[in-house]
C-alpha cells in the first residue's frame, strides 16, 4: 500500500474533522448565548422568569460541559454502507452534532444509528461495506484503520491499516483509563446496550474489558433515558481511590459528567477513608455478623447518660428508676429508629411521671399544669436531653472504643479473638492522633446511620409549640438540642444537625466494579443506595479477596432481591500478551484457583522473567525496573507485599535514574494525593492493583503476597494479570 494513498485518505478525513470542529465552535457559542438569555430571564421579576432562567441555564451548562469534554477524539468512526442504502458515509463521534441546516453531521456513539458500528462483523456485516476508525492527536487525524466487512460487494473503497483493535491494544498505557469507544467489540456492545431495567451482570476473566464496558454502559443509559438517570443520579463504586482516579476520565470523555464516582471508602456522604485494616481485622469487620453487632449497639443506652430522675411536684416525689427508664426506652425503640423517636421522648416521660402523681393538690391542678411545670423546669430539660440525646453515627460508633461495652454487645455474636481484634482496631477511633475510620469501618458507620435514623427537622414555617408534629411533649426540640450540646457530647463534640439524610442516599443506577471483593457489609451499604435502581455489576469470582464467598453471595442476593438479572460473559483478553496470560493461568492452575480463562488475542513473543532465590533484593528490583522502563513507553508498576511498601518506596526515591518518579510512587501509596500524568513508575500492594494495568510489572517477593491473607493466591493471580507487555517476578 502506497504512502501516497494513506496520506490522501488521512487528508480527506482531516477535511471532514475540521468541518466538525468548526460546527462544534458554533454549537458552543449557541450554548453560551442560551446561558446568557437564561440569566436575563431571571431579571423579569416574577417566579416564572426564575423557573425559565434555571431551566435554560441548566440545559446550557450541560451542553457546554458535553462540548468541552468531547474534544479528545471527537470523531473516531466512519461507516460506508451499501450504496443503495446510504451513499454518504456515516461518521460516529463522542457526541452528536447537527449542521446549520439541522442535518446530522456526527452521530453520537450511543444512538441507535451507531449500534451497527460495533455490532457488524464479517460474518454478519449488517449492510456495512467498510468500517473505519480514525486515530487522532488533538484535532489532527494521524491515521486510519479499516475493516472490509462485506467482501461480496464490488467497491473501490481502499482498505488501510492492520485493524483498529490491534492498534489500540499495542499503545502505551498512562496513568488513566481511556475510552474504548472506537474499538468496542460485538460481545461488549451487547452488554453496553442491554435493557435499562433490572441488573446487568458482566463477568469475565482478566483483561476482558469489564470495567470500561460497564462505564460505557453508564454513558449509554444516560443518553437513552437522561431525565431518569440525571434526576436520580448514577453511582459508580470501585475498590480504591487509586482505581477511581484511574477511571475518572472515561465518562467525561464520552460526554457524561452527571455521575458520582466513589471508592468503597467514600460511599457514605461526608466521610472519606483511605487506609485498610490488616486482613484478619478486615475479615471480621466485613462479616455478616457485624450487622447484628451494629443493631445491638444502636439500641444501647448512651454511655454516660443518666439512669434515674427524681423531682418533687406539689405533694409527690416523682422518681423514674433505672428499670422504669429501661421499659420506656424499649417501648420507644419498638416504634422505629432511635432519632425518629425524639419527638415522643418528652411526652412519654411525662406520661410515666404523671402516673405517679397521687396527691390531691397535684390531681386538682391537672395534667396540663403538670406538663407546663415540667417543661419549664431546667432540671427536667437537662435530664431529657441527656437521657435521649440526638445522635449521629460517629457518636454511636465511638461507644465501641470501650472494651467492656464491646464485650457486652458482642456476646453471642463474635468470639473472643474476633472481639480482641476489634478492640485493638478501635482503640484510637475518635482520637486526634489517629485517622478515625478505615475503609472497612465505613459500612459499619452506614449500618449505624440507618439503625439510629435521622433527627427530625422542624421547618421554619411550622408553629413554635405543639403544632409541628415534633413536639408531642409541648417543648421546642431546639431547646432540647441546645441542652444536649451543653450536657452530653459522647465524643467530645457538640451535636449539629446532619447535612445529609438517609432518605437522600438512593440513586437511579448503581454500577459496582470488582464486585467479587465486596464484603457482606459492603453489599448492605451499597444495596441501600440501589433499592429502586437499575444495576450494572462487574466481577470475576476467581479474583476475589473475600474469604467467605457464600456469605457475600447471600448479601448480594439480598441487595438485588426482586430485580431481573441479565448476564453477559466476556471471553477475550485484550490486556495481556498471550505469553503473560499463559504464565498467570499456569499459576492459577498450580495453586488450585477455579479461574475463567479468556483467550488472549495478542502475542509479543516475550515470555515473563522469573527469578527465584534473589538475595540482593534492592539491586535486583532496580535492575528489573530499569530494564522494563527502557523497553516500554508507558507505565511500570512495582508490586510489593504490604509490609515492604515503605521500604521499596525509599529505594525508588534513592535511585538517580528514577528520582523523577519517586514523588509519583509515594503518591500512589497515599491515595489522598493524585499522581501527575508524568509519573511512570509507581509502587503498589497487590490489592492496590485491582482494576489497573501497566505496560510492565515487577513483582517483588510473590510468595509473601500470597501469604498475606487467606485469599493471597487470588490476589497474586490478579497481580500477574496486570501487565500488557512485560512481566518480571523476583522471588
Amino acid at each position: 500500500m502506497s504512502e501516497e494513498l494513506v496520506e490522501r485518505e488521512i487528508a480527506a478525513e482531516q477535511e471532514f474533522v475540521d468541518r466538525v470542529y468548526r460546527q462544534l465552535e458554533v454549537s458552543a457559542r449557541a450554548a453560551q448565548e442560551l446561558a446568557k438569555e437564561g440569566h436575563s430571564r431571571g431579571r423579569l421579576g416574577h417566579e416564572g422568569g426564575l423557573v425559565e432562567r434555571d431551566a435554560m441555564v441548566f440545559q446550557a451548562a450541560r451542553r457546554i460541559a458535553q462540548l468541552d469534554a468531547a474534544h479528545e477524539g471527537l470523531v473516531f468512526g466512519r461507516l460506508d454502507m451499501l450504496p443503495e442504502l446510504d451513499p454518504a458515509p456515516r461518521y460516529i463521534g463522542r457526541i452528536g452534532l447537527r449542521d446549520d441546516d439541522r442535518d446530522s453531521l456526527l452521530i453520537d456513539w450511543r444512538a441507535p444509528a451507531a449500534a451497527v458500528f460495533y455490532q457488524a462483523t464479517a460474518a454478519e456485516p449488517q449492510r456495512v461495506v467498510r468500517r473505519r476508525v480514525l486515530r487522532a492527536a488533538g484535532r489532527d487525524v494521524v491515521g486510519v484503520e479499516d475493516e472490509l466487512l462485506d467482501a461480496e460487494v464490488e467497491t473501490d473503497l481502499p482498505i488501510i491499516g492492520e485493524g483498529a483493535l490491534m492498534a489500540q491494544l499495542s499503545r502505551a498505557r498512562d496513568r488513566s483509563m481511556h475510552s474504548i469507544v472506537a474499538t468496542i467489540q460485538a460481545e461488549q456492545d451487547k452488554a453496553i446496550r442491554a435493557p435499562g431495567r433490572g441488573v446487568v451482570s458482566i463477568s469475565g476473566g482478566p483483561g476482558t474489558g469489564k470495567t470500561v464496558v460497564a462505564l460505557h454502559r453508564a454513558a449509554y443509559l444516560l443518553y437513552t433515558d437522561r431525565r431518569r438517570y440525571e434526576t436520580g443520579g448514577v453511582l459508580v463504586v470501585g475498590p480504591s481511590g487509586v482505581f477511581m482516579r484511574y477511571i475518572e476520565r472515561v465518562l467525561p470523555s464520552l460526554g457524561e459528567t452527571a455521575v458520582a464516582l466513589r471508592s468503597l471508602g467514600e460511599v457514605v456522604d461526608g466521610v472519606r477513608a483511605t487506609r485498610h485494616d490488616e486482613p484478619a481485622v478486615a475479615d471480621v469487620k466485613g462479616s455478616a455478623a457485624m450487622a447484628e453487632l451494629m443493631r445491638r449497639t444502636a439500641r444501647q443506652q448512651a454511655p454516660g447518660s443518666p439512669n434515674e430522675f427524681r423531682i418533687f411536684w406539689r405533694d409527690d416525689t416523682i422518681v423514674l428508676t433505672r428499670g422504669q427508664l429501661g421499659t420506656i426506652r424499649r417501648s420507644l425503640m419498638s416504634q422505629g429508629r432511635r432519632n425518629r423517636q425524639l419527638p415522643r421522648v418528652v411526652g412519654t416521660l411525662l406520661d410515666a411521671m404523671w402516673r405517679q402523681v397521687r396527691g390531691e393538690r397535684g390531681r386538682d391542678r391537672g395534667r396540663e399544669a403538670f406538663d407546663d411545670d415540667m417543661t419549664s423546669d431546667q432540671s427536667f430539660l437537662d435530664f431529657a436531653a441527656a437521657w435521649w440525646p440526638p445522635l449521629d453515627a460517629a457518636d454511636v460508633f465511638g461507644w465501641l472504643r470501650d472494651p467492656e461495652f464491646l464485650t457486652r454487645v458482642a456476646d453471642g455474636v463474635l468470639g473472643p479473638e474476633e472481639q480482641r481484634l476489634l478492640a485493638k482496631s478501635w482503640a484510637n477511633v475518635g482520637s486526634e492522633s489517629a485517622q478515625d475510620f478505615s475503609v472497612e469501618d465505613i459500612p459499619l458507620l452506614d449500618e449505624l446511620r440507618y439503625a439510629i435514623g435521622d433527627v427530625p427537622v422542624r421547618t421554619d414555617d411550622e408553629a413554635a409549640l405543639g403544632d409541628t408534629g415534633l413536639l408531642d411533649g409541648g417543648i421546642d426540640m431546639q431547646e432540647l438540642f441546645t441542652a444536649a450540646d451543653r450536657e452530653f457530647a459522647p465524643t467530645g463534640r457538640a451535636w449539629a444537625p446532619p447535612t445529609h439524610r438517609i432518605e437522600d442516599d438512593s440513586f437511579a443506577h448503581v454500577l459496582i466494579d470488582e464486585a467479587q471483593d465486596l464484603t457482606p457489609m459492603q453489599w448492605r451499604m451499597v444495596g441501600r443506595r440501589g433499592r429502586s435502581a437499575s444495576w450494572t455489576i462487574v466481577g470475576d469470582p476467581a479474583q476475589s479477596s473475600w474469604p467467605v464467598p457464600a456469605e457475600s453471595a447471600a448479601a448480594r442476593a439480598a441487595a438485588l432481591e426482586g430485580k431481573e438479572l441479565h448476564e453477559f460473559h466476556l471471553s477475550t483478553n485484550y490486556r495481556n500478551s498471550a505469553e503473560i496470560y499463559a504464565h498467570a493461568a499456569a499459576y492459577a492452575e498450580r495453586v488450585g484457583l477455579d479461574v475463567d480463562l479468556p483467550t488472549a488475542v495478542r502475542s509479543t513473543g516475550v515470555d515473563p522473567v522469573v527469578r527465584t532465590g534473589v538475595v540482593e533484593l534492592e539491586a535486583a528490583t532496580r535492575e528489573a525496573v530499569s530494564a522494563i522502563a527502557e523497553q516500554v513507553a508507558g507505565t511500570v508498576g512495582i508490586v510489593v507485599p504490604a509490609a515492604r511498601r515503605s521500604e521499596v518506596n525509599a529505594w525508588l526515591a534513592s535511585w538517580p535514574e528514577h528520582a523523577a518518579d519517586a514523588a509519583g510512587a509515594r503518591a500512589a501509596v497515599d491515595s489522598t494525593v493524585t499522581p501527575s500524568g508524568e509519573d511512570r513508575i509507581v509502587v503498589l500492594t497487590g490489592l492496590d492493583t485491582k482494576g489497573l494495568e501497566f505496560d510492565g510489572i515487577v513483582v517483588v517477593r510473590p510468595q509473601e503476597i500470597e501469604d498475606e491473607s487467606a485469599t493471597g493466591r487470588a490476589t497474586l493471580y490478579v497481580v500477574l494479570t496486570r501487565a500488557t507487555q512485560l512481566l518480571t517476578t523476583l522471588g
